[in-house]
């Protein structure tokens, strides 16, 4: 068996960590590219979301290196994706591929149903090697965040442009190339101290802007035209909204333990606007939106994949919110025509907006 899963973000560098931690044999998608964006789109119905299709590409570039079995998430509730796993695995029959498709569903409670798909993907293995593999997946995952954090804190001060999006790269290599917790806390030390290097000395202020929307849209670089580093370039402090180790520990971890009650918090913040589940991450982006207009960010922007109903329904929302609380939003809705140029474009307008507002508001 050769395992494949979709690119989101870095989130390859745990995953990869846990499967060959089981000794299992990953095949992983090389980054996305155009081509990924073009071989998805070919293949998959026009009216379904950026997010199947970009997965479509990396599944089959990944069985182009020899992947035979794919592993993606499942979901519940309004949100597509609760059905994608079997519209992804009618598109690669039909394109008569033999390949074999496990949906990892959430765990609601029930441990046993995830366990047994593990084990359908790992063999005969102990509690004690999945709690090891786990283990160190886990420690990359937060190390990743820690790594991006970091970065996204220091690019708006770094000496020369590019050098923060390279030492994070840099970073991550290190982290990658760590096999258990002890190399990975010593790769998570040196990343930081790579990318901190890069800032320089500058205590000016600048422009806050707080990033939200669907998960993968936000996570994934390659679909978002690079964002974060786009507006960390042009001297903004950017502030991601979702977190890879964040979304594990709420939709699997506190899943799995029906004692660990998801928080409320989103809910709460998000009222008036919107009171109840929408599917994907449709609360937390009004209630992101409301968060940090009470930190007192300059402004805010969603990011949403064409035809996303969660994302539609928060877009429809986020104007009443921007007036309420008087901070300026824009909506980036993206599909596989649109293009880095027109991304930036709107960005340079949006961050101009921005420093309007603050000067309006001294």
């Amino acid at each position: 068996m050769k395992l494949t899963f979709a690119r989101l973000g870095n989130l390859h560098i745990a995953g990869k960590a846990i499967f060959e931690a089981l000794e299992v044999d990953v095949v992983l998608p090389p980054p996305p590219t155009k081509r990924t964006m073009s071989l998805g789109s070919l293949h998959s119905p026009e009216f379904a979301c950026l997010p199947l299709k970009v997965n479509i590409g990396n599944y089959l570039e990944a069985m182009e290196k020899g992947a035979n079995t794919i592993v993606m998430v499942g979901g519940i509730g309004p949100c597509r994706v609760g059905l994608y796993g079997e519209v992804q695995r009618q598109i690669l029959e039909g394109l008569g591929h033999d390949i074999k498709m496990v949906v990892v569903e959430p765990p609601q409670g029930r441990l046993s149903g995830v366990l047994r798909q593990l084990r359908e993907l790992t063999g005969a293995q102990t509690i004690t090697q999945y709690i090891k593999a786990a283990n160190i997946g886990w420690r990359k995952l937060t190390a990743i965040d820690a790594l991006e954090k970091l970065a996204l804190k220091v690019r708006p001060f770094e000496e020369s442009r590019g050098d923060v999006s390279s030492a994070l790269n840099t970073a991550l290599m290190l982290l990658d190339d760590a096999d258990n917790p002890k190399d990975v806390a010593c790769a998570l030390e040196k990343g930081k101290t790579i990318i901190e290097v890069c800032h320089k000395k500058d205590d000016s202020d600048r422009p806050q802007i707080g990033i939200v929307g669907e998960v993968f849209m936000v996570l994934e670089p390659f679909v978002n035209c690079e964002i974060e580093k786009c507006l960390g370039e042009m001297g903004v402090v950017v502030h991601r909204s979702i977190y890879l180790s964040d979304w594990i520990m709420e939709h699997v971890v506190k899943d799995a333990f029906r004692v660990l009650r998801k928080s409320k918090t989103p809910y709460e913040l998000a009222k008036p606007y919107l009171c109840h589940f929408v599917g994907g991450h449709g609360v937390e982006t009004i209630a992101s939106t409301v968060d940090y207009a009470r930190q007192g960010l300059d402004g805010v922007i969603q990011i949403a994949p064409f035809t996303c109903m969660p994302e539609i329904i928060a877009q429809d929302l986020l104007p009443t919110v921007s007036r309420d609380l008087g901070i300026p939003v824009m909506t980036l809705v993206l599909d596989e025509h649109s293009s880095g140029t027109g991304v930036l474009t709107r960005l340079e307008a949006f961050v101009d907006l921005v420093q309007m507002s603050r000067s309006s508001r001294r």
